[in-house]
């Protein structure tokens, strides 16, 4: 600690350089922790998908709908204990930019399958007395302002408009929650019957269904049994765990571990190459000096360390700063209608912490270990 002056002063030397080096890193590391959250928003469905449930999806594709009569028979097979029946209703809020996760559902059935989203016995009652009724997100309560009680028109560029209507009208009989840390609180569900009276095409199809089963060890004879009941009929299915339905769904986009992966790859190695072409501006500025330093009687190994300590100080603010402002980003959450859980894991943040920690010796070890070899006479000689 006795030499942390010595550091402090050779970092203020150049303080143009030195603060525009931390920014850099600032804004890898802000960039990092901005990934690792999209990342884990992303994958949010895999890592919180339950192992007694199941997804009954066409065979064709996601988007080829299913009739909802498969509901019943999928309900009398052996091993499963409740069905719901979800589709894609993509519901708009007054501007295309309002756009949010909006599912019709039976209500008792989606309560039954979806235990994370509990409701009261009254909200439940109201929800199946109100035909139009629909239940909201917290989240997406509080985005837009509303209240139970409130009717919100929604428009749908899938489903057009409803018969003799502008738009669809829902009235929220009430708000849920999630019992799982990160889950979906951005949604509107509704009562798929008074949807299926109101669309002009595709009447009694659904999108999918969603299964829990009634013993999570038997899930995967669960599934074979249901594609078997459907195999060579017009609509054959796909039966898989919900983990990996919602891993599918997310890979629509990418494989998203190997794009943040890919795009990190790039930032670390382009703030290497700034790091040490610091590091070795300002070693080389000092060469009379270190000089001075080794007569004086500083060894090499110090000298090495010193120069070491420069560079992770550097790497390391910029690093702690930057994931700090990703952190506090992702616990704002600006995407929340998009993106439900936008989290930074506590794991990637001690990655961060690691790497900036690496990345500081990496950027400096050419630099210290070029001073740590020079000689005094060459040093104070060189000028």
């Amino acid at each position: 600690m006795k030499f942390l002056s010595l550091v402090i002063g050779n970092l203020k030397r150049k303080k143009l350089r030195t603060v525009l080096t931390v920014l850099s890193a600032i804004v890898a590391f802000l960039l990092f922790g901005l990934l690792c959250a999209l990342k884990e928003g992303l994958l949010a469905g895999v890592n919180m998908a339950d192992a007694d449930r199941l997804v009954v999806r066409n065979k064709i594709t996601l988007i080829q709908p299913l009739p909802v009569n498969y509901k019943n028979r999928i309900a009398n097979i052996p091993g499963v204990d409740s069905v719901a029946a979800l589709t894609w209703f993509g519901g708009i809020y007054q501007d295309p930019k309002n756009f949010f996760a909006t599912m019709p559902v039976d209500p008792e059935t989606f309560l039954d399958v979806f235990r994370e989203y509990p409701v009261s016995e009254e909200t439940k009652k109201e929800w199946l007395a109100t035909r139009n009724g629909a239940i909201v997100g917290e989240s997406l309560m509080k985005k837009f302002g509303w209240k139970v009680g409130d009717t919100v028109p929604l428009t749908s560029p899938i489903w057009g408009q409803p018969k003799d209507q502008a738009a669809w009208e829902f009235k929220i009989v009430g708000a849920y929650e999630s019992t799982k840390k990160g889950g979906d609180t951005s949604s509107m569900y509704f009562r798929w019957d008074y949807f299926d009276e109101g669309k002009v095409e595709q009447k009694g199809l659904i999108g999918w269904l969603t299964i829990r089963v009634k013993n999570k060890d038997q899930a995967t004879a669960v599934a074979k049994a249901i594609d078997a009941e459907f195999a060579n009929s017009p609509y054959e299915t796909v039966t898989e765990g919900e983990g990996a339905f919602a891993s599918s769904f997310a890979q629509q986009i990418g494989d998203i571990g190997t794009i943040v992966a890919g795009v990190v790859s790039a930032v670390f190695f382009t703030i290497l190459l700034v790091a040490g072409n610091t590091m070795s501006q300002s070693v080389r500025e000092r060469t009379e000096e270190i000089g001075v330093l080794k007569a004086m009687g500083f060894t090499n190994g110090l000298v090495l360390v010193l120069v070491l300590a420069e560079s992770c100080a550097i790497a390391l603010f910029g690093g702690v700063v930057g994931l700090a402002l990703a952190a506090a980003i992702s616990e704002a959450n600006p995407f929340a209608t998009v993106l439900p859980s936008f989290n930074l894991p506590h794991r990637d943040l001690i990655t961060g912490v690691l790497a900036a920690l690496a990345l500081g010796m990496v950027a400096g070890a050419l630099p210290a270990i070029q001073a740590m070899r020079l000689q005094i006479a060459t040093a104070l000689r060189r000028n």
